[in-house]
C-alpha cells in the first residue's frame, strides 16, 4: 500500500491536465466529476498509505519513495522523492479531505459561471502544488510546490479577471510572497553550499552535527527560510496580501485560507525545526511574530463590514496563533491547531459564501440581520465554526489546540508570561469578533430581500461534515486535566520533540485553561452585548473622536499598506520614469528604428511588378556567380 504514495499529488495533477487539455467540449458534468473525483481518490489513496504507515512500529514510521533523479550537476542530484512520516501524512489527509469537500461545494457554488472548466483545473493544480510541497523528500522539490501554490493564488485569486481590482489583488499577492520566497531561495542557496545537501532528513542531521546551537551560518539560514514561511503564511511584516485575496471565489478563499497555502509556511518551519533549535534568536523571533500578528490581525477583525474580510484578518490571526506555539518549541500544538483551524475555518468561509449567494452577493454583514430561520442549516453550521473559532470551552475542537498553545507559551521554557498574555488577549478579540459575525449576520432586524437562495445538497453536506470534524476533531488531545490522551502528539512523538516542559507540569494547567475559557466566554458575552443586545453602544463607541481614528486605522490594517506604498511603491515608481530615457533605452530604441527602417526599405521593393522580380533574381544570380567565379 504503501507504494501508492506517488498516487497522492499524481493524481489532482492529472485532473488538471484533463480539464486544461479538454476545452470547452467537455460538459459540465464531467468536469466536476474529473474536479471532484481527483481529489476525492488522492484523498482515498491517502487513508490506505496512511493505514499501511499505521502498521509500522512508532518508532518506525516512515516510508521514502524517489521515483527518479530530476537533474544533476556536480554533486548536486534532487531527485523527484516523496517522504511519508506521520507529519506529513497528517498533512496530506487534512489537504485532500478538506480540498474534497471544497471541490464538492464548488460544483454547486460556481454552477453558472462561465469558466466552470478553468476553475476547477485551477484548484487540481492548486491541491497538486500543496500536495507536492507536503510530500516532497528535498527542499528542491518542496520549493517547486513552493513556487506552484504562489503560482496557483494568483491565478485562482485574479480568477474573475476582468475585474480590474482582482487583477490588482492578484497581482499584489504574487508580488509580496515573492518578496518571502526570494529570502528562502537565497537560503536554500546557503544551506546547500555549506551542508553539501537539499535532502530534508540529511540536511537536519548534518546541520545538527556541524554547527553548535547559536550558530551564525545556523541562525542565517533559520531566519531566510523564516522569511519565506513569513510571506507565505501572511505575517508580519508581509500579511498585506492575504485580505485582498477575497477577490477570488468564495472556494478559493477557503483552500487558500483553510487547508493549502497560508499553512506552508508552518509546515516548512515544522519540517526543518531541528535548524531552527539551532538559532535561538529566531526562535523568539517567530514567537515575537507570531504574538504581534494574531494581536493587530484580531483588531482589524473586528472593524470589518466585509464578512470575507473579517475571516481573514481571522486567518491572519489564528496563524499568528501556529507560529506563537512554533517559536516557543510547541510543536506539535501548532500542527494541531492547523488541522483544526482546516475544519473550522473552511467550514466558515463555505458557510459565508452561502450566505453571500442567499443575499444575492451582498458581502456587507450590517446589510443582512435575521438569517438564523431563514437558512437554518447555515445558521448552525456558521455557529459551530464561530464557537470553534473562539474556542467555546469544553464543546469545540479549536478550545483544545489553541489551549494548548497557550498552556505552552507559558510553560515551555522559551515561552514567557508575555507571550502568554498576548495569546490571551488575542482569544478575547477573537471570541468577540467571531460573535460579532454571528449577531450581525443571522440576528437583529432582517434586511435581506424577500427570496433568499436556498443552498443544495453539495454545499450543506460539506457544511454538515465540517461542523462535525469542528466540534470532534479535538478528542484526539486531551489534556491531562480533562482526560489525559495525548494520542496526536504521541502520534508526531517520533517526528516533532515534545515541548520542552511538557512533562514537568504542576498544577498550573487548569488554572490556565480556566482562565483561557474564561476570557473567551466573556468575549462571546461582550459581543452579544455591543452588537445585539445594546447596537448603540457600539455605535456611540465608534461615533467618538479616538472610536473614529482607531476604527479607521484597524479597517485599514493598521496603514501597512499606505506605509508600503509609501517606501517602496512609489521611490519604484519614480525611478522607473526617471530611468525611462538611460542610454540602454536610447539602444534598444534605436535598434527598433533601425528596423522599422530596413523593413521600410524592402517593402518598398514589393512593387507587384514580375519583371522588376526577375531583374532582381538575375542580377542577385550574376553577382552570387561572380563571386564565385572570382574566389
Amino acid at each position: 500500500m504503501l507504494q501508492l504514495l506517488w498516487l497522492i499529488p499524481a493524481l489532482p495533477f492529472a485532473g488538471f491536465l484533463l480539464l486544461a487539455l479538454a476545452g470547452d467540449r467537455l460538459p459540465r458534468r464531467w468536469v466536476a466529476i474529473i474536479g471532484v473525483g481527483s481529489v476525492a481518490l488522492a484523498g482515498l489513496v491517502t487513508f490506505v498509505v496512511g493505514a499501511g504507515l499505521l502498521r509500522l512500529p512508532p518508532d518506525g514510521r516512515v516510508y521514502h519513495q524517489t521515483l527518479w533523479t530530476w537533474m544533476q550537476v556536480g554533486d548536486f542530484a534532487p531527485t523527484i522523492g516523496f517522504y511519508l512520516d506521520p507529519l506529513s501524512l497528517v498533512m496530506a489527509l487534512v489537504i485532500t479531505f478538506v480540498g474534497f469537500l471544497i471541490h464538492l461545494y464548488s460544483t454547486e457554488y460556481m454552477a453558472d459561471d462561465e469558466s466552470y472548466r478553468r476553475f476547477f483545473a485551477y484548484m487540481n493544480l492548486f491541491v497538486g502544488a500543496m500536495l507536492t510541497l507536503v510530500l516532497a523528500d528535498n527542499l528542491v522539490l518542496l520549493y517547486l510546490g513552493w513556487e506552484g501554490v504562489g503560482l496557483c493564488s494568483y491565478l485562482l485569486i485574479g480568477f474573475w479577471y476582468r475585474e480590474p481590482a482582482n487583477g490588482r489583488a492578484a497581482r499584489k499577492a504574487f508580488i509580496v510572497t515573492r518578496v518571502g520566497d526570494t529570502a528562502m531561495a537565497i537560503g536554500l542557496f546557503l544551506l546547500f553550499t555549506h551542508l553539501g545537501t537539499l535532502q530534508i532528513q540529511d540536511l537536519m542531521n548534518r546541520a545538527t552535527t556541524s554547527w553548535p546551537v547559536g550558530s551564525g551560518l545556523a541562525i542565517a539560514a533559520a531566519a531566510l527560510l523564516l522569511g519565506g514561511a513569513v510571506g507565505k503564511s501572511a505575517q508580519l511584516p508581509l500579511q498585506t496580501w492575504l485580505p485582498d485575496a477575497m477577490a477570488g471565489p468564495t472556494p478559493v478563499s477557503a483552500l487558500i485560507h483553510a487547508a493549502t497555502m497560508v499553512t506552508a509556511g508552518v509546515y516548512l518551519i515544522a519540517r526543518t525545526h531541528a535548524l531552527f533549535l539551532l538559532a535561538p534568536p529566531v526562535m523568539l523571533a517567530i514567537a515575537i511574530i507570531g504574538a504581534l500578528t494574531l494581536l493587530l490581525s484580531g483588531f482589524s477583525a473586528l472593524v470589518q463590514s466585509d464578512i470575507k474580510r473579517a475571516l481573514a484578518y481571522s486567518t491572519i490571526s489564528q496563524i499568528g496563533y501556529m507560529f506563537l506555539a512554533l517559536g516557543v518549541g510547541a510543536w506539535s500544538a501548532a500542527i494541531l491547531h492547523f488541522m483544526t483551524h482546516a475544519f473550522f475555518k473552511a467550514l466558515l468561509f463555505l458557510a459565508a459564501g452561502a450566505v453571500i449567494t442567499a443575499m444575492h452577493h451582498e458581502q456587507n454583514m450590517f446589510k443582512m440581520g435575521g438569517l438564523y430561520r431563514r437558512l437554518p442549516v447555515v445558521f448552525w453550521t456558521f455557529l459551530i465554526g464561530a464557537a470553534s473559532l473562539a474556542a467555546v470551552p469544553l464543546v469545540t475542537a479549536g478550545f483544545y489546540s489553541k489551549d494548548l498553545i497557550l498552556s505552552d507559551a507559558f510553560t515551555s521554557p522559551l515561552g514567557s508570561a508575555w507571550l502568554w498574555a498576548a495569546g490571551l488577549v488575542g482569544a478575547f478579540l477573537t471570541a468577540l469578533y467571531s460573535f460579532r459575525m454571528v449577531f450581525l449576520t443571522f440576528f437583529g432586524r432582517p434586511k435581506a430581500p424577500q427570496e433568499v437562495h436556498q443552498p443544495g445538497l453539495r454545499i450543506n453536506i460539506p457544511l454538515v461534515a465540517l461542523a462535525a470534524f469542528s466540534v470532534f476533531a479535538g478528542a484526539v488531545e486531551l489534556p491531562r486535566t480533562l482526560g489525559n490522551l495525548p494520542l496526536f502528539s504521541n502520534f508526531l512523538a517520533p517526528v516533532l520533540p515534545a515541548t520542552p516542559a511538557a512533562s514537568g507540569r504542576d498544577g498550573s494547567d487548569a488554572l490556565l485553561q480556566a482562565i483561557a475559557g474564561l476570557v473567551s466566554l466573556a468575549g462571546i458575552y461582550l459581543a452579544y452585548v455591543l452588537f445585539l443586545q445594546a447596537p448603540r453602544l457600539a455605535r456611540t463607541l465608534s461615533a467618538t473622536a479616538v472610536g473614529a481614528a482607531l476604527h479607521r486605522f484597524w479597517l485599514s490594517g493598521w496603514g501597512f499598506d499606505r506605509l508600503y506604498d509609501i517606501l517602496f511603491v512609489r521611490p519604484f515608481v519614480w525611478l522607473a520614469h526617471v530611468d525611462r530615457n538611460d542610454v540602454f533605452d536610447g539602444i534598444s530604441r534605436g535598434v527598433a528604428a533601425g528596423s522599422r527602417a530596413l523593413n521600410g526599405l524592402l517593402s518598398r521593393t514589393e512593387t507587384g511588378r514580375l519583371r522588376w522580380y526577375a531583374a532582381g533574381i538575375t542580377v542577385g544570380a550574376a553577382i552570387t556567380i561572380a563571386i564565385v567565379v572570382l574566389r
